[in-house]
């Protein structure tokens, strides 16, 4: 169900839950932490639970953000967060993956707790063919090695096709008595194709993918004029190249001040139009700039720290490492924004003249300073000019 983009001023604090006119924000909600003295066993669960789904979560995204082209479910799935909290203002909302988070993990687990043993053996019998190609021992570790990877891989099927809990892949036997009862109803097939169906469908692929397109498209448009100015000078003794750059950052320091809450708007509206809709957005600065300054300050604080990690990438199948402290860096930064956009928007007033401008006073010198040490990670970083380009806290969160 799309929303009905709100005009600014109908927010108030009177005004309707958003989460009546798009109730998908509630799918994935977090539910609330038993009582730690009257249950402790449900507490310590929970908590348990709820980790173990947050850092599976996080690495599904950055597997998911080190694909090329697919990575824009990642962003999409960033800007759905911020949308969220934009909306409803309540943190339980933000993690609208969280549910099938967990059963992603336990097949990382899964798979790695059966696959490294048999990694172990194929090293080891390469190692025999290695010394002894003919012996007796070579030809029994060969065949062990055949009738493991069989054996593995069926029991990995079948745990993949039971759902892919952690009690799929610790009970062989329990996966084997139930293959026999499904081929004896002659319903395997469709319950193993309903259980991967249900999990890509919990993840609402085709919605976060155009999510994200339209976040990139229209943060994009912000970025690559200023962006190109600023990549202009080369060399020292070219002055109108200078003047060149320095007018790009002037308009990047302009750009950035706007651009996080712009992205805020367009996730909570879900309208490419909101993106470029910066009258209302400064309006919103207006009610609420102190929390605005905050939000500035940790997006870029937290930003500027991964331009350390284009120095030298790894391989592309080991980027998800480094997209993994991508997402762990800018995902807060995603429901921090989006709180902020919502505080703004259900007030109604503006602060005081000179509050507005005491904070857009401190603001801009250190958006200054950002650019300035910005300018500089082309000289460090492995992909030179197109780090200027790249803005991993509005476009694609990846090191490319």
């Amino acid at each position: 169900m799309r929303p009905s983009g709100l005009p600014v001023t109908e927010f108030g604090p009177f005004a309707a839950p958003l989460e009546e006119f798009l109730p998908e924000d509630t799918i994935g909600e977090v539910p609330p932490l038993p009582h730690v003295f009257w249950h402790p066993l449900r507490a310590t669960a929970w908590i348990v639970r709820t980790l173990f789904g947050l850092a599976s979560l996080a690495l599904l995204l950055a597997v998911i953000a080190a694909i090329p082209i697919v990575n824009f479910l990642a962003l999409g799935y960033l800007l759905e967060v911020e949308g969220r909290m934009g909306r409803t203002g309540k943190l339980r909302f933000a993690f609208p993956l969280l549910g099938i988070a967990p059963r992603f993990g336990a097949i990382v687990v899964g798979l790695t707790g059966w696959l490294f043993p048999l990694w172990l053996l194929t090293g080891y019998l390469a190692d025999f063919e290695l010394i002894a190609p003919g012996s007796s021992a070579t030809a029994n570790i060969a065949r062990i090695h055949a009738v493991a990877v069989i054996v593995v891989t069926i029991h990995l099927l079948l745990a993949l096709a039971r759902g892919g809990s952690v009690g799929c892949f610790l009970r062989p036997l329990k996966n084997t008595t139930w293959l026999i009862a499904r081929l004896r109803r002659g319903d395997y097939l469709q319950t193993a194709r309903s259980s991967v169906q249900e999990f890509f469908e919990a993840m609402r692929l085709k919605h976060h993918f155009w999510l994200g397109l339209r976040g990139f498209v229209g943060a994009l448009a912000w970025l690559i004029l200023p962006s190109g100015l600023f990549a202009v000078y080369s060399r020292a003794e070219q002055g109108g190249q200078l003047l060149v750059t320095f007018l790009g950052g002037v308009m990047l320091v302009l750009v950035f001040v706007w651009i996080p809450f712009l992205q805020a708007r367009f996730a909570t509206e879900n309208r490419l139009g909101a993106m470029f809709e910066l009258g209302t957005v400064r309006e919103l600065f207006c009610r609420s700039p102190f929390c605005w300054f905050v939000a500035i300050l940790v997006i870029y604080l937290m930003s500027l720290p991964l331009y350390l990690f284009k120095v030298a990438l790894p391989p592309d199948d080991a980027m998800w490492g480094v997209t993994l402290v991508f997402i762990t860096s800018i995902y807060p930064t995603r429901v921090l924004t989006g709180w902020v956009y919502h505080r703004a928007a259900i007030r109604t007033r503006r602060a005081w003249w000179w509050w507005r401008w005491t904070w857009r006073g401190l603001m801009l010198p250190l958006l200054f300073l950002y650019v300035f040490l910005l300018f500089f990670t082309q000289t460090f970083g492995e992909h030179g000019k197109r780090v200027l380009f790249e803005h991993h806290a509005f476009l694609l969160p990846v090191p490319f």
